[in-house]
């Protein structure tokens, strides 16, 4: 088995979303006069990768600990929007097809390559159509190599309020997606083809093997007299 990690680095002065608290690691104790070496970590919990709860844009929504543990496991699909231009919007025709109900959706927008540059803050982001699309397909987990699944900065959320409104849960900030979409997205797409075809081949059994409902003659019906 492969292991990917998708994660950034943790590191003093990181990238953090506009008007997040900035991300300091400092020395706390050493080995040398502690024994042990510890960090001090100062940092918001939506610094570096990270998975946001519904509560994280709503009080009465649930926090991570309120979620199932199939939002965190499971198969991916990894949806390729490398070519998407900076600021753009990723609509629902990008995801027709190409994704199941309890999939984990990766969004690969090749983002990561701008991180800790001025132009991550451009990346593309998800219309609120993909997101109602996604939900109505019974995904409830996302993920997207870019800084968030809405614009960056944004008045308004409409991608985070469906999904976290449907109680999804968002992975942004991932890493090292483009290794990925040959492997983990060929397999999908084979495995919704599979799919495919097997519900044809179904359907055609049953279009055969349906019994041919005969008549009657109406010679053989009993008469009625008055």
């Amino acid at each position: 088995m492969r292991l990917v990690d998708l994660s950034v680095e943790l590191a003093t002065g990181m990238p953090v979303y506009p008007g997040d608290p900035r991300v300091t690691l400092t020395p706390a104790l050493s080995v040398a006069a502690d024994g042990v070496n510890v960090l001090h970590l100062d940092m918001g919990s939506q610094s570096g990768t990270h998975v946001d709860a519904p509560f994280h844009i709503d009080d009465s929504l649930p926090t991570l600990d309120q979620l199932p543990l199939d939002r965190f496991v499971g198969e991916a699909v990894v949806v390729d929007a490398r070519g998407a231009h900076p600021r753009s919007p990723l609509g629902p025709d990008l995801f027709e097809g190409r994704i199941r109900a309890g999939a984990i959706v990766l969004v690969a927008t090749g983002w990561s390559a701008h991180w800790g540059t001025d132009d991550y803050l451009t990346h593309p982001y998800l219309t609120r159509e993909a997101a109602e699309l996604l939900v109505a397909a019974g995904v409830r987990t996302v993920g997207i190599d870019a800084l968030s699944v809405d614009p960056t900065p944004a008045d308004e959320l409409p991608a985070h309020r469906i999904l976290c409104g449907a109680h999804a849960v968002i992975a942004e900030n991932l890493t090292g997606l483009g290794p990925l979409i040959d492997t983990v997205g060929g397999r999908a797409r084979r495995g919704l083809a599979a799919a495919a075809e097997t519900a044809r081949r179904r359907r055609r059994t049953r279009t055969r093997s349906r019994p041919h409902r005969l008549n009657r003659p109406h010679s053989c019906q009993k008469e009625h007299h008055p």
